[in-house]
């Protein structure tokens, strides 16, 4: 609840002073003793609170889960595996988990707007690319997906140029040696984030030699986020993609 919520309901006598007073307590943050919640995220910061799964014991992520659902009547979650989904479900049994992307998300009906487009080097990429796509869908944006145009056939990213310019700012995920991030922002006029994955063989260290090279990019407009990190990477990608369409 807003806090002109709480305060019309307050002055309609929907609401007790205590009541009121808990409610705009609890608008900051619900205490769980082991989380706290930011149901105030979303009006501050212009999405609510995402759940990182990985590694949150079951009665926790339950716990969270139903928190934030019942707040904001849908919930986000990140690097989830299926043993998490058939625990959420039992209490929330609208959430959805895609295997791909690992989220596991209850979701409203919204109009995506603008357009993001996002590129990946080869297939093995896509499953980071999914959790960037479907993050940025949760959070209102259109998403372009092309997919499998690494620079080991360079004609595949050429053949998309149409598609990339437009787009209101470019994901590029790719692992190897990562130098589909150069490529792209050499083609379009618009801010390209990207990704370095850890696919590769032994040299490319887990995604370090694609961070390197993505850092250390030639291109101008390359911002480069952490290794597989495709949620961050759709976090800035939105908030560009919203700031542009809103104008």
């Amino acid at each position: 609840m807003e806090i002109k919520e709480i305060l019309k309901k307050l002055q309609n006598r929907e609401l007790s002073l205590d009541q009121a007073e808990k409610e705009i307590i609890r608008h900051n943050y619900e205490d769980l003793g082991y989380a706290k919640i930011d149901h105030d995220r979303k009006e501050r910061a212009g999405v609510s609170e995402v759940v990182f799964c990985q590694g949150k014991p079951d009665e926790f992520l339950s716990r969270i889960y139903q928190s934030i659902y019942e707040e904001n009547g849908e919930v986000l979650g990140t690097r989830a595996d299926k043993g998490q989904y058939e625990l959420v479900k039992k209490v929330i049994p609208d959430v959805t988990y895609d295997s791909v992307s690992r989220i596991l998300k209850v979701e409203k009906d919204k109009e995506k707007m603008g357009n993001i487009a996002i590129c990946t080097g080869g297939t093995a990429d896509i499953p980071v690319a999914e959790e960037a796509a479907e993050t940025a869908e949760f959070f209102g944006s259109y998403v372009e997906r092309i997919y499998d145009v690494g620079v080991a056939g360079i004609h595949r990213i050429l053949s998309q140029k149409e598609k990339l310019e437009k787009a209101n700012v470019v994901i590029v995920i790719a692992g190897m040696e990562g130098a589909l991030a150069s490529v792209v922002a050499g083609m379009v006029r618009v801010p390209v984030i990207a990704v370095p994955t850890s696919v590769g063989y032994g040299a490319s260290f887990g995604g370090l030699a694609a961070l390197l090279s993505m850092i250390n990019s030639c291109a101008n407009g390359v911002s480069t986020v952490n290794i597989d990190n495709g949620y961050g990477a759709a976090y800035i990608a939105n908030q560009i993609n919203q700031a542009v369409s809103s104008n």
